[in-house]
């Protein structure tokens, strides 16, 4: 039997710290979104792809919704602004709160004047009194008419199914934009940076994972059994970068071995990672370092 193909382009927004990765993850049952109790994690927007029977979901991880501080911080907002431009539906996502957050009240306005229809979903309902969670959804639909209010917690997989469910009505008839094994369009060196990052946000101290880059200087797969990966971890200070290090490299080492189970779990083969560590000062506010880096610093 022929199936008529379908597909639906979903942006997934919120503020930092939303879950929004964790979202995308579970949607996909596959890690592909870095994941950290710290915020802005993200810095682009992710494509998470999920082809089930004839639909294609296109799914947009973005960064956080936030004041920028940094020319970095900067591109990051325009990556949220760039993602939502153009999408079947947006999820946004928000913790329990006893008032709408500023930062979700300027996307409302911005899904108002385009016409995109939303769907508020409230996560981490697994950590959250049910008084607070209704009091939210009270406060969120008397600002906005959503599409559907769905409490989940992502972490738990609780109510992602639900979520699916409220996505249907946004699928249409259309060409798949990927093929049917794809789970994302990012390249295979920007997915190794990210776990790598990921490392980083996860064990060391607040401010030094958000002045921390990751770039893959080398990338060789090894007759299909082995990928050698040399990847730089660079820093603002010279103080960031003995900390990265750790007394006779134990952290270099810690953050090495994660990433490499992490690597080897989604590549399927051994994988031998070399980490260094260099210092660029204030890279964060270089249009130069920026783009060297891999970030899009330029309005589209």
């Amino acid at each position: 039997m022929n199936l008529t193909p379908k597909t639906a382009f979903i942006a997934i927004v919120g503020r930092p710290n939303a879950g929004k990765s964790t979202l995308l993850n579970a949607l996909l049952d596959e890690k592909i979104a870095i994941v950290s109790n710290k915020p802005q994690t993200t810095r682009t927007k992710i494509t998470g792809i999920l082809t089930k029977r004839e639909t294609q979901y296109v799914f947009l991880d973005t960064p956080g919704m936030h004041k920028p501080k940094t020319k970095l911080g900067e591109v990051m907002v325009r990556e949220v602004s760039q993602a939502i431009g153009d999408v079947d539906c947006a999820l946004l996502l928000c913790e329990a709160d006893t008032s709408v957050h500023p930062a979700d009240r300027e996307l409302l306005e911005r899904f108002k004047k385009d016409g995109t229809p939303v769907i508020l979903i409230i996560n981490k309902t697994d950590i959250t009194k049910k008084e607070l969670i209704l009091a939210t959804i009270e406060k969120y639909t008397s600002e906005f008419e959503f599409t559907s209010v769905i409490p989940i917690s992502a972490l738990t997989g609780d109510g992602v199914d639900i979520v699916f469910d409220e996505m249907q009505q946004f699928v249409h008839e259309g060409d798949w934009f990927f093929p049917s094994d794809y789970v994302t369009d990012q390249p295979e060196r920007q997915i190794v940076a990210e776990i790598i990052r990921e490392k980083l946000l996860r064990l060391l101290s607040e401010e030094i994972p958000h002045g921390t880059a990751v770039v893959i200087e080398g990338f060789k797969d090894i007759r299909g059994h082995l990928l050698d990966i040399r990847a730089e971890i660079f820093c603002e200070k010279e103080s960031h970068k003995r900390i990265i290090i750790g007394k006779n490299g134990s952290m270099l080492k810690k953050i090495g071995s994660y990433a490499r189970e992490d690597l080897e779990s989604f590549f399927g083969v051994k994988v031998n990672l070399n980490l260094w560590v260099k210092v660029k000062e204030n890279w964060r506010d270089s249009d130069v370092m920026i783009s060297n880096f891999g970030f899009n610093n330029k309005d589209e």
